[in-house]
Order: structure tokens, then C-alpha cells, then sequence
């Protein structure tokens, strides 16, 4: 018999705001139109903390940034406006994972304390794939040189970028990528979006995804993945 199938969804501007703070009845009926059942979503606090559900709608509103299961049809939701969503899956094993990553978590080091804990629940580094998706890109992403500076002697120097100005820059995703590796995931087995939720927009010229660096938008996309079964 066919094991869970793994399930991944990426949401824009265009599917509304769905982290808290919304109407609850309108937040509700979008998650349902998006994805139905329960999810656990997270309070998201730019840390390293990993919830891991036992059972579904387990950890709803835990002050984490990941989550990760071996429970099918447990929806897993991580809330992004800049920020990378990073999706983690090993299909033979059965394990699921999603990690909030912006440059705090990334430096305190939430993608491999979200991998350990996949781990521990039978997934192997170098089974995963993973995904990452839109998040604010370089061009558009002015940083700091001392934080950048710390971060690069950290991940190396693939993170050290320019905005369209010349100014100094971070690559979240190629850091993301670089911690990812820390932990033993190749980087041939990472997704990594090319959208820039600062600068992404659709054929209107309307802005694809919510952005708070940009645009100081208070809405939020969700990044969802979860193990489809019976």
C-alpha cells in the first residue's frame, strides 16, 4: 500500500491575509477555500523553536517558528511577508517540516534545529527536499554591513549581495541554502523560488505578495505542506 503523498502549498496577495489578526469567521473561510481542516499555524517569534504535531490541529498558535509531523492530514503553516517559508519533506520516511526563516532565525540557526528534529522523528538529511519559497530577494534587500559581515563569516560569502543601488545586500535564500547544508542537505535538493516579495507583480502590475519591507503591508501569505492520506 501507497504511503502518505506530500502536499505543498504556496499562497500570494490574491488569496487574502491569512495570519491572525484578521476577521476570525472571514480568516476562517479562507484556510477552508485554500486548504480544509484544521491547521496549525504558529505565533511567530524569530526563534528556533520546533513544535512537533502528534496529532492534527496539534500546537495551533505556539509561540514557534517551525513545525513538524509524521501525522497525515496534519496541515503545517508558517506566515511570511519577506521572510523565507522553507517547506521540508522526506516522502520514504513519512516527515514533514516548515520552518519561519528570516535573517534572526537564520543566524540563531531555525532551518537546522528544524532538520534535527525531523530527524528524530526517522528522516535522513540526505533524503529531504525542500523548498523555498518567495521571499524578499537582494535586490531589494538592503542589510547592515556588520550584520552581514557576521553572518557571512557564519554561512560564507554566497549570503553577500547589492541592492539595484549598490548598497550592501543579503541573500536570504542562499543563505538559507548554506544552512541548510550545515545539516547535510545538498543544495541540488532545495527549491528555492526566484519571486521577490518586495518586487513580484502580476500581469496587472498589481504587487503578487504581501511585503513589509516594501510596502509595510500587514498582511500575510502562508506557506502550507502536509501528508496527504487516507
Amino acid at each position: 500500500m501507497a504511503g502518505p503523498v506530500v502536499r505543498r502549498v504556496f499562497t500570494a496577495r490574491r488569496d487574502g491575509d491569512l495570519a491572525v489578526g484578521s476577521d476570525p469567521a472571514e480568516l476562517a473561510e479562507r484556510r477552508t477555500r485554500i486548504v480544509p481542516g484544521q491547521w496549525t499555524w504558529l505565533q511567530q517569534v524569530h526563534g528556533i523553536e520546533v513544535a512537533v504535531v502528534t496529532q492534527v490541529g496539534e500546537h495551533a498558535g505556539a509561540p514557534a517558528d517551525a513545525v513538524i509531523t509524521a501525522v497525515p492530514n496534519a496541515v503545517l503553516a508558517v506566515h511570511t511577508a519577506d521572510c523565507a517559508p522553507v517547506l521540508l519533506a522526506d516522502e520514504a520516511a513519512g516527515v514533514v517540516g516548515v520552518a519561519h526563516a528570516g535573517w534572526v532565525g537564520l543566524e540563531s540557526g531555525v532551518v537546522q534545529a528544524t532538520v534535527a528534529a525531523m530527524v528524530r522523528l526517522g528522516a535522513a538529511p540526505d533524503r529531504l527536499c525542500v523548498d523555498i519559497g518567495a521571499h524578499i530577494g537582494p535586490r531589494a534587500y538592503e542589510f547592515g554591513r556588520a550584520d552581514l559581515t557576521r553572518l557571512a563569516l557564519r554561512y560564507g560569502p554566497d549570503l553577500v549581495a547589492a541592492t539595484l543601488e549598490g548598497r550592501p545586500a543579503l541573500d536570504l535564500g542562499a543563505g538559507v541554502i548554506a544552512a541548510l547544508g550545515e545539516v547535510g542537505v545538498a543544495p541540488t535538493a532545495v527549491r528555492a523560488s526566484v519571486e521577490c516579495t518586495a518586487t513580484a507583480t502580476t500581469e496587472t502590475g498589481d504587487p503578487r505578495y504581501f511585503s513589509w519591507r516594501a510596502r509595510r503591508d500587514t498582511g500575510r501569505q502562508a506557506s502550507l505542506i502536509w501528508l496527504a492520506g487516507s
